[in-house]
């Protein structure tokens, strides 16, 4: 095997490990837990290597919010070996996997979503995300239900980003599995409905 192949591997490894630190820190403690020495701690790396690859605080938290936005992008990703209709229904499910409705989970949203308030460049990070998984999922729309108009897909998309928020708060609640498919049936009569 290649040496260099061995080493970005390595690279992306470690890299992965302290981002996935920044995220646990943030669950746990919010903004307030994460530093340089905590995470280096958390992903059991040297701290030399958390400065390494991150200049700051905030260039951890920035590499955490684009670490979600590819999350999030991956629920709405087409998967080609399936029809339209079936692609569209799978990332309507997708968002109420049982590992985004853990504890762990919502609280990183939320403490996401708060740093997003907070800080004007977390904030555009936090925006750009949200349309991309937005445009996502009016994609997947418009193609289930190419008679729509992408203004059309778009505004399905909302209203169904508005349910699944409102899932995943309401979970921390300790909502029942029937609420849970309830919703997701509401996101299909959405998505679904014929044109008007």
């Amino acid at each position: 095997m290649d040496t260099n192949t061995v080493n970005s591997g390595e690279q992306l490894g470690r890299q992965s490990r302290i981002l996935e630190a920044v995220l646990d820190l943030l669950s746990r403690h919010g903004i307030s837990g994460v530093n340089m020495r905590a995470v280096a701690r958390e992903a059991g790396v040297a701290l030399g290597l958390v400065n390494y690859y991150y200049e700051d605080k905030s260039s951890l938290i920035r590499a955490a919010l684009r670490r979600m936005d590819e999350h999030d992008l991956m629920l709405v990703a087409p998967d080609p070996a399936s029809t339209p209709d079936e692609q569209l229904r799978k990332a309507l499910k997708r968002v109420a996997a049982a590992e985004l409705l853990t504890t762990r989970y919502l609280s990183l949203r939320l403490h996401l979503w708060a740093l997003a308030q907070a800080d004007e460049d977390f904030a555009l990070i936090n925006a750009a995300a949200f349309d991309r998984y937005l445009d996502g999922l009016a994609a997947l729309i418009g193609s289930a239900k190419p008679e729509l108009s992408r203004d059309e897909c778009r505004q399905r998309a909302d209203d169904i980003v508005v349910i699944q928020n409102g899932m995943w708060l309401t979970s921390l609640l300790g909502i029942d599995q029937a609420a849970i498919q309830r919703s997701i049936a509401r996101t299909e009569q959405i998505a679904f409905a014929p044109a008007e």
